[in-house]
């Protein structure tokens, strides 16, 4: 058998909080759902911030909820900034939760109004809460701005590492390196994911990659060349940080599941379907536009889906 690569399609999450309308909460539902029949196999369905924050997800609470209630063979995921909303994500019933640390100075006060520091200190709270629950629900730390910032320009290797190690010592099992604006490209991919996993090991988990330069797909490649098996990717390219200044869509799901079955690795994950979830993403969000190569080139009579 092919080896396995997961992906976690975070559109409805990262995708919509920077889109310029709101799409409804039946259309989102509805559009959830599509992703998980098109065999995404983990799903991050939004954000428990305050609604003020970020109106587009606004409805994060109802759409778990729905969601919950049809009990999904898929992993449901949620992001939360704080210890309240990782509480509120887990009395939600999601699977996983996802928990943004920044670690440029800049980007984790514009995103989260603390220093990193008082982000790890605060993971710290958020570990030993969990650990005290009844059901064991994994914490995913994306490590943002991991590969540079848009405000403080340069983030070393250094400064990736120390974090991820900091994250580590609070009580963290998961970490994801996220290049949250983009900047990344394959030599620095390689070069950070080798220095984290040399510092924290098996507690590296996955990346979380940006296209604004246009590499995000070739720094996939480099994660996965390192020995990387866990994804981010948003479905048409949508996303972007609203604190992040500069920061486009995340790499393109279509393209991503493209490449990594066309090279035997298998995603689990039906592309023909996915183009029926991209057609609700659009009728749900007319004005937005939407991104990927494989989209407008279609699928190649070439291809041959891993087995």
């Amino acid at each position: 058998m092919s080896e396995y690569v997961s992906i976690c399609d975070v559109s409805p999450r990262d995708g919509l909080q920077i889109a310029k309308t709101r799409m409804s909460t039946d259309d989102k539902v509805a559009w959830i759902h599509s992703l998980a029949a098109a065999g995404v196999p983990e799903i991050e369905v939004g954000s428990y911030v305050q609604p003020r924050v970020i109106p587009q997800l606004a409805d994060t609470a109802e759409i778990v909820s729905r969601i919950m209630a049809t009990n999904p063979k898929w992993v449901v995921q949620a992001l939360a900034p704080n210890l309240r909303g990782a509480q509120n994500a887990y009395h939600g019933g999601v699977h996983k939760i996802s928990m943004p640390i920044s670690v440029s100075e800049g980007h984790s006060k514009a995103n989260l109004n603390r220093s990193p520091a008082d982000s790890v200190a605060m993971m710290r709270d958020v570990m030993g809460w969990m650990k005290a629950q009844d059901r064991h629900v994994p914490v995913i730390v994306g490590a943002s701005t991991a590969f540079g910032c848009s405000i403080d320009g340069v983030v070393t290797t250094a400064q990736t590492v120390a974090l991820c190690k900091g994250l580590v010592d609070a009580g963290v099992e998961h970490i994801m390196l996220a290049d949250t604006v983009g900047y990344a490209h394959p030599a620095q991919v390689r070069e950070v994911v080798r220095a984290v996993r040399s510092e924290i090991g098996s507690a590296l988990y996955g990346l979380h990659l940006h296209d604004t330069c246009g590499l995000g797909i070739a720094n996939a490649l480099a994660g996965l060349e390192e020995g990387i098996r866990a994804f981010d990717s948003c479905l048409a390219g949508l996303g972007g940080c609203p604190y992040a200044p500069g920061a486009s869509g995340n790499v393109v799901t279509e393209d991503l599941v493209f490449m990594l079955e066309s090279m035997g690795f298998t995603t689990g994950i039906d592309i023909p379907k996915l183009f029926e979830a991209r057609a609700l993403l659009q009728a749900g969000l007319p004005a937005e536009q939407l991104h990927g190569q494989l989209p407008k080139a279609g699928l190649p009579p070439t291809f041959r889906k891993a087995a």
